[in-house]
């Protein structure tokens, strides 16, 4: 009932709670009391809570294909596309994004990302944590080396919420084929993995959530939980003294009665399991999203939204997760072909189809959208720059310019911040880096991102970011 809390592929819940920190493996001289923690003050806050919503479309697109065209380039690096007109006045996006281009009004297109990192899976770190890699481009996975994530600084520093968790992950890990870790930059790295974010899982055919998972089925499970709370809270009061002695107690007991607490409280209030219930929605606006894993990943985003968790990540799922060459939006190869009969039409579909959503109902001022993958593609077709694998009918990884979208959070729609040469290859003006895509969801979460956490593997503190926030025009 509990796998779905933890971040973990497969369901190990009983294990995963234990090491967590459940009765059995903490010596009772040591438990914390349930119930005790306090929500900290929220001074000045708003009345509605604010959410921030990443969606990462995992492989890379392609900038110059998709929202920064150059049509006036010659054909080896404007593509076969053809850029076409939105519903925000001069601005032009792909012609195989029709519904999106009709939402337009609602979005800012960032054109001047970029990093230097060519690497998937140190790249895919840099978006997640806002950070440079701090390791060797040689491995695509997670290590204890690793900075903590946006939505690990959103589990630790952002406020508590009713009986949900602070952020969560949809609807999966972004993990390569063959490789049993999940990609870098999507834990608690060297803050601790206690400070992982949820992964919400769902089945990667057909894109359900098992609800069943974070709900108690009967009264009488209630009831059990609730015996269960009782005892221990008794063992507790018999170790008044012992608590005492020790004072407000280790970082390892707080995080304990965190994720002890957050447990029961999903169960026991059901909120995320009826979030993550989809045929609770219309069967129109089903449709509208569509039938892909990446649509019922926003849908269930929408949802929790309303439910009032803080910090969504929806990383992308397609079936090319089992291309060796090409899976997901790392088109070395058929790359038209790729982006108009498989990836853009599902993205096209879904995408516009949740900001639309969130127009609809009000959602967009205290959300916050970002799109990003972890670099671009390379301004030439069939430049050979990083991967040999790259044909000449497909782009290589090019981290020096790529677009970031956005939306909502109080962001005037339909500006461009940013850009690049007559190539899309180089940053023109206003560069802006992946530390402070991190700095602007932070501050619109109102977290205060100078916060510091110790670094036990520099042995130094460091500040939640280091970027500042990217000064787009407010609506």
């Amino acid at each position: 009932m509990l796998s779905v809390l933890f971040p973990t592929r497969h369901r190990r819940a009983r294990r995963e709670m234990l090491r967590l920190g459940a009765i059995g493996s903490l010596p009772i001289g040591i438990l914390p009391r349930v119930g005790n923690a306090q929500a900290p003050a929220q001074k000045g806050r708003e009345a509605s809570p604010r959410s921030v919503v990443m969606v990462f479309l995992f492989g890379g697109p392609s900038q110059v294909d998709l929202w920064d065209m150059k049509p006036q380039a010659p054909a080896e690096i404007r593509g076969e596309f053809r850029p076409i007109s939105t519903s925000a006045p001069g601005v032009e996006i792909c012609e195989h994004l029709p519904l999106l281009a009709g939402q337009m009004h609602h979005l800012g297109l960032v054109r001047s990302m970029r990093h230097q990192m060519p690497v998937h899976g140190p790249a895919c770190s840099e978006i997640y944590t806002g950070r440079p890699y701090p390791l060797p481009p040689t491995t695509d996975q997670a290590r204890r080396e690793d900075w903590p994530s946006l939505a690990s600084l959103v589990t630790r520093y952002g406020d508590e919420t009713r009986g949900l968790p602070p952020a969560v992950v949809l609807p999966w890990y972004s993990q390569f084929m063959g490789q049993s870790a999940r990609i870098a930059g999507q834990t608690g790295g060297r803050m601790g993995e206690e400070y992982d974010p949820f992964l919400l899982p769902a089945d990667l055919q057909q894109g359900r959530f098992d609800t069943q998972e974070l709900r108690l089925a009967s009264l009488s499970e209630v009831q059990r939980l609730e015996r269960r709370r009782q005892l221990l809270a008794r063992l507790q009061d018999q170790q008044a003294s012992a608590r005492e002695i020790r004072g407000r107690g280790s970082a390892t007991e707080r995080s304990w009665l965190q994720h002890h607490s957050t447990a029961a409280r999903l169960l026991s209030e059901g909120h995320l399991g009826t979030a993550l219930d989809l045929d609770q929605e219309r069967p129109e606006t089903v449709v509208r999203y569509g039938p892909s894993v990446f649509a019922r990943s926003l849908l269930a985003a929408r949802r929790l939204i309303e439910a009032g968790v803080p910090l969504i990540t929806v990383n992308w799922y397609d079936d090319s997760f089992h291309d060796k060459v090409s899976p997901h939006w790392d088109q070395h190869n058929h790359l038209a072909t790729s982006l108009k009969d498989r990836l853009l039409p599902v993205f096209d579909r879904a995408f516009s189809g949740f900001i639309e959503d969130l127009a609809a109902r009000d959602l967009l001022q205290n959300t916050m959208v970002a799109v990003a993958g972890e670099f671009g593609r390379t301004p030439r077709i069939g430049q050979f720059t990083q991967n040999a694998m790259t044909e000449m009918s497909g782009r290589d990884h090019w981290p020096h310019a790529f677009t970031v979208l956005l939306a909502g959070g109080g962001i005037r729609g339909g500006q461009v911040y940013g850009s690049t040469d007559h190539q899309g290859g180089q940053v023109r003006d206003n560069p802006v880096s992946p530390a402070d895509l991190t700095a602007t969801l932070l501050n619109h979460l109102q977290v205060d991102s100078s916060q510091e956490y110790w670094d036990p593997i520099q042995a130094e503190r460091q500040q939640l970011s280091i970027g500042s926030v990217i000064p787009l025009e407010r609506a």
